[in-house]
């Protein structure tokens, strides 16, 4: 049957645009045409088969072109998740809505992300979707930010509730039960007709109310045609509880394991508890990020001071933030001098000096000085919205080797169900033949109990998400945001590290080095003459001769006529009358100054460092030498090394010229180096190392690095907080310091090994005990606690990435 589809596409200028999209939605498999408008912006699609072309498809389609699909996208909490298994049906169900491109279900922070088409689906659609799957859903929006919060309170108060009720009846049908097995009430009691009926009165409860969100998700998951922990759970409490209730009623011979059924439930509710108040705290990182944000502003509006709720500020207002008070939101400094505390996003220790011109992040404390701040960004557009959805995308997203747990996980309930029946029919028919079992219908019951009940897929399920939600959690607070999870994966294999150069290892900007002063002249005297004609260019060499001149507090001379700039190759004027020129020793010498042996020697040398140097000539002789170079950052030596002792092999990639290349690697410590290397090929360096079987990952500033940041495993963007936003490599380093990129790794490495161990252990569990159940050598009470556990300690295993301690 055919469809029709509209999609709205955005980019396009001309009829040629309209060709190129038609042409690119009629390769896709299905579509039997398609009408674009150029007009109304919308591209109509007739699908002879739906289901040979998705959405998904034709959306990349549009995009393959180079226009975009403007896609809605909304946030849901999802209540009533009991593992893995539901989350993959609920996606499914979520991804047949009509309209929907893409779904993720979080198992661990309870919460769907989807991606829709606004002409064929809107949330309330979406939100209904969930509620038919048997889930209630609420849709988060920015007023919504606490109800997650509260959800997982009120769904940790109702584990405790059910628990208690079923400690309050378990434990003395436990005491009554194993009493009697022991021989410690009298024989009149337990030979009482009534005797079996209070050990039902006293199961009854446990089973169907505090197992009843059991038989609700076991339903509501073999009605996806799914199957989950609910189905083994509820399957094997029900198989002990009504054959005890057919013995109680003379239907088969036997014994009663009411309290068997009974402590199933109630150990399985302890780690449900145990387990949402773990996963409560894996959250804890994005949560203490919002709480950083202001409540209020001080504005200045006509003259006077007003207070506002933070929603009211708008960009262009100017706020007042004094000393000990948190920044609102984005801006610029207009007036005043301080020093601002951004610890909290970028994991720096030192306050950062702020004046007038400097850019200042929302949420980020001030800690000396009164600024007066324009605000350039609120909202959604602020750096810390950036970071939180950042964050939230990471720890939606599913890492390669959750995908591939995932496949296990889907066909492991129904293997484990096959499992148990053959448990039963060996121990009722087969081994009775071979082995003196006394009651074959009883052990037949008991084993196959065990085994249903000792078989935990929850582990399984929450073994990924949990490390990688905390672990990006934790690397937001060290100012390293990992965009995917399957980032964070790559970062923990990558074995190589390029580092570029200009703003990675060093400032990105030249600062003057070195003055000599080669005619008696004092060395200020000619720094103030040089900076007086440079202050008229705006070369970055001549800024940072001025610079270097203010920062001395040196009066410049005046006046100064007949300037004159030589591109690239210096400048000239007259300073008090008297003839100045600064530049290349080259050009100072075409000028009429003369350059001896000795000067061309100390050029030689400062060359050597691999520095820019400058001549200063004044009134027909050479007065001084100038050296200027892009300096190291402070932590540079130490980046590279924390890198070297995490085993990685570290290459430096520039477009500078061998010598100062050379200059910069032996200073930080590096042996390879590729330098005079254009943008362009900065790509092919990377592509060469891969060729060689590395993973590699490149760092640069995320702008003239993007090919070679694309083209890498990982592709690293170091910068400051202001540039978040706009950053597009796989990890970004909110602050400037290098140290970052060790800290990327260390921390990938620890949440990659965490989730190998979470695996490690929810496979071997199930491995090992599995087959002890359906051997006998297991109980089911001991089971139900084994499972009930297995899955505290893979959240638990987790958590420990919270405290997580960088070696950088």
């Amino acid at each position: 049957m055919s469809r029709q589809i509209t999609l709205p596409v955005q980019g396009m200028t001309c009829a040629n645009c309209v060709l190129s999209v038609e042409r690119s939605l009629k390769k896709a498999p299905g579509v039997a045409e398609v009408v674009v408008n150029l007009t109304t912006e919308r591209a109509t699609v007739v699908l002879e088969d739906p289901r040979a072309a998705p959405l998904e498809v034709l959306v990349q389609q549009v995009e393959r072109a180079g226009y975009r699909v403007p896609l809605g996208e909304v946030d849901l909490l999802v209540r009533g998740l009991s593992d893995d298994n539901d989350a993959r049906a609920l996606e499914e169900r979520l991804r047949a809505v009509d309209g929907v491109v893409a779904a993720q279900v979080n198992l661990v922070n309870e919460r769907a992300r989807v991606r829709y088409l606004p002409t064929l689906a809107q949330p309330a659609d979406i939100q209904r979707a969930v509620q038919r799957a048997g889930y209630r859903a609420i849709l988060l929006t920015e007023e919504a930010v606490d109800i997650e919060a509260q959800a997982r309170r009120e769904e940790a108060a109702r584990q405790r509730r059910l628990l208690l009720l079923g400690i309050a009846f378990t434990v003395p049908l436990f005491v009554l039960s194993m009493g009697a097995d022991f021989g410690l009430w009298p024989a009149a009691w337990v030979e009482a007709p009534w005797w079996g009926w209070l050990l039902a009165a006293l199961a009854t409860p446990v089973q169907f109310v505090v197992g009843g969100p059991y038989y609700t998700g076991a339903y509501k998951a073999l009605r996806n045609r799914a199957a989950n922990m609910d189905v083994l759970v509820a399957l094997g409490s029900s198989v002990a509880y009504f054959y005890s209730l057919a013995v109680l009623l003379g239907l088969l011979p036997g014994h009663l394991y009411f309290e068997t059924a009974a402590v199933i439930i109630t150990l399985v509710r302890v780690g449900k508890y145990l387990e949402a108040r773990a996963k409560g705290r894996t959250g804890d990182a994005i949560r203490k990020l919002l709480r950083l944000q202001a409540r209020t502003a001080r504005l200045l509006r006509d003259g006077q001071e007003v207070e506002v709720p933070l929603e009211e500020v708008q960009v262009g207002d100017v706020m007042l933030v004094r000393p000990g008070e948190q920044i609102p939101t984005d801006g610029v400094v207009l007036e005043g001098r301080s020093a601002v505390d951004e610890s909290m996003l970028t994991g720096e220790s030192m306050p950062v000096d702020k004046g007038p011109g400097d850019e200042v992040i929302g949420a980020t404390l001030n800690r000396l000085g009164m600024l007066k701040v324009r605000a350039t960004r609120v909202g959604r557009d602020t750096v810390l919205a950036q970071i939180v959805k950042m964050v939230e995308d990471a720890q939606g997203s599913k890492a390669p080797i959750q995908q591939r747990a995932d496949r296990i996980a889907a066909v492991f309930v129904p293997g484990v169900v096959s499992v148990a029946a053959l448990t039963f029919a060996a121990w009722y028919w087969v081994l009775p033949a071979w082995l003196a079992v006394p009651d074959p219908l009883t052990r037949a019951v008991v084993n196959a109990v065990a085994v249903l009940v000792i078989a935990c897929p929850c582990a399984m399920g929450l073994a990924t998400p949990t490390a990688v939600m905390v672990g990006t959690g934790r690397g937001a607070e060290m100012g390293v945001l990992f965009k995917s999870a399957a980032v964070l994966e790559r970062a923990g294999e990558m074995d190589t590290v390029v580092l570029d150069k200009t703003g990675t290892l060093t400032r990105g900007e030249p600062r003057l080095v070195a003055s000599e002063p080669l005619d008696g002249r004092p060395v200020d005297e000619v720094l103030a003459w040089a900076a007086a004609v440079e202050q008229w260019s705006e070369h970055p060499v001549a800024r940072a001769v001025v610079a270097a001149a203010r920062e001395r507090g040196l009066a410049l001379p005046e006046p100064v006529d007949d300037f004159r700039a030589y591109a690239g190759r210096g400048v000239r004027a007259r300073v008090q009358g008297q003839e100045v020129v600064v530049g290349k020793p080259a050009f100072v010498r075409e000028q009429g100054f003369a350059v001896t042996d000795a000067l061309a020697q100390a050029v030689a040398a400062q060359q050597a460092l691999g520095r820019t140097v400058m001549l200063v000539g004044i009134a027909g002789r050479v007065a001084g030498l100038l050296a200027v170079a892009d300096t190291l950052k402070p932590e540079a030596r130490e980046a590279v090394a924390a890198l070297k002792a995490l085993g990685l092999r570290v290459a430096l990639l520039t477009g500078d010229n061998e010598r100062t290349a050379q200059a910069i690697a032996r200073e930080v410590g590096i042996a390879e180096v590729y330098a005079e290397v254009l943008p362009g090929q900065k790509r092919g360096v990377v592509r060469r190392l891969q060729r060689e079987g590395r993973v590699v990952g490149m760092v640069g500033d995320g702008i003239n690095d993007a090919p070679a940041l694309a083209q890498a495993d990982v592709g690293i963007a170091i910068g400051t907080g202001a540039d978040v936003a706009i950053a597009t490599a796989d990890v970004v380093l909110v602050g400037g310091d290098p140290r970052g990129v060790p800290r990327a790794v260390d921390l990938a490495r620890a949440t990659l090994r965490t989730i190998q161990q979470n695996l490690f252990w929810a496979f071997i569990y199930n491995v090992l005990l599995i087959p002890a159940a359906a051997a006998g050598l297991l109980h089911p009470m001991l089971a139900a606690g084994a499972m009930g556990l297995s899955s505290v300690f893979v959240v638990s295993n987790s958590l420990r990435l919270r405290g997580h301690r960088p070696r950088a």
